[in-house]
């Protein structure tokens, strides 16, 4: 089966559906592949994909806008939805020479805490009124779902402002009994940068940076924190320490004592995820490391000890800190997860 219109990728989207899988994979001389419980397999009943086919399917799901930015970058992310289907995060790009397409499925509802089996130390994060929490993990590893149900639980619960800057929309929010604005890269503002420095003019409570990528981003953040601001924000590390270490080291070194200053005192909390496949073969379960912002760990920071922070972490269990090693030591004990997932989630 050729793939010539936008029409026909419906059909890759419906077996997507079907599959519940979580990410679809257009690359010239394979056929179309689905990514389902982690892992890639061919869609059978398609023909493998030549150069022409990518390069039209690009020219449907862009505008001429979009279409001749991606000719001059190379590369285009956005996002958009099919009735009945759902919404799906796209990044167009090339490679070898000819366009590939790589798509997140996303939730067209927003999961709830009980959904994704939250910890209650994520609920009393999304209640303070000031301050910076990060949610923290590699591509795919569910960030993006764990940040919208916290901001759900925000819209659902109290009468704030709250203000998303993403790249691009992913979930589409409802104003509930909060009033929620979202901002796109590219379509409705031109960068984090520029964004952050609008949206403190708009009156914000709260704050939802899609992803801390430069100085620029991450010095409005911290700053957005210490004014009065509940932030939340993404960020491609591991763990908590390395997190904290990875915004600290973005800025000059005559900077960096004054930055772990701020940090000692606003940072709310850090949640490195990882999604890990379930014993049973038909899912992933959320494994997460957690850490408090208490004085204990505001000392370290403010004294350049961020080494020592997965000892803190370890021994507050009465905060709601666990470490990484625990909670993947725990699905295994609860057998949710198998032997071999077990030890591939302590690497």
């Amino acid at each position: 089966m050729e793939i010539k219109k936008l029409e026909e990728i419906k059909e890759i989207l419906e077996k997507a559906y079907e599959l519940d899988g979580s990410d679809i994979h257009l690359v010239v001389g394979k056929k179309p592949m689905i990514r389902v419980n982690g892992g890639l397999a061919d869609v059978e009943e398609f023909d493998r994909l030549l150069p022409d086919h990518t390069m039209d399917l690009a020219k449907e799901l862009l505008t001429e806008t979009q279409f001749a930015t991606f000719l001059e970058t190379s590369v285009y992310d956005f996002s958009f939805g099919v009735a009945q289907l759902g919404r799906y995060r796209v990044n167009i790009h090339r490679q070898r020479g000819t366009v590939g397409i790589s798509m997140r499925v996303l939730n067209s509802v927003i999961p709830s805490f009980d959904d994704l089996k939250l910890p209650d130390t994520l609920k009393k994060f999304t209640e303070f009124k000031n301050g910076l929490v990060l949610i923290t993990g590699p591509t795919g590893s569910g960030k993006s779902t764990t940040l919208a149900a916290m901001i759900d639980k925000i819209n659902s619960e109290e009468s704030v402002h709250i203000i998303t800057i993403e790249d691009p929309i992913e979930y589409l929010y409802k104003h509930n009994k909060s009033l929620v604005e979202q901002m796109e890269i590219g379509t409705d503002v031109p960068s984090f940068k520029k964004a952050l420095k609008y949206t403190l003019r708009q009156d914000p409570d709260i704050i939802l940076v899609g992803e801390l990528r430069d100085l620029d981003t991450i010095d409005a953040a911290i700053t957005a924190s210490e004014t009065g601001h509940l932030v939340f924000a993404t960020l491609h590390t591991n763990n908590a320490a390395k997190s904290i270490d990875r915004l600290i080291d973005s800025f000059p070194h005559d900077r960096q004592e004054q930055i772990r200053t701020q940090l000692s005192t606003s940072l709310r909390g850090v949640v490195a995820q990882q999604l890990l496949p379930t014993k049973d073969g038909i899912g992933r379960i959320i494994a997460l490391e957690i850490m408090v912002g208490t004085p204990a760990i505001g000392n370290l920071i403010r004294e350049g000890k961020t080494h020592q922070i997965p000892s803190i972490i370890q021994t507050g269990g009465k905060f709601g800190m666990i470490t990484m090693e625990k909670s993947v030591e725990k699905l295994f004990e609860d057998k949710i997860i198998n032997e071999e997932t077990y030890k591939k989630g302590l690497k």
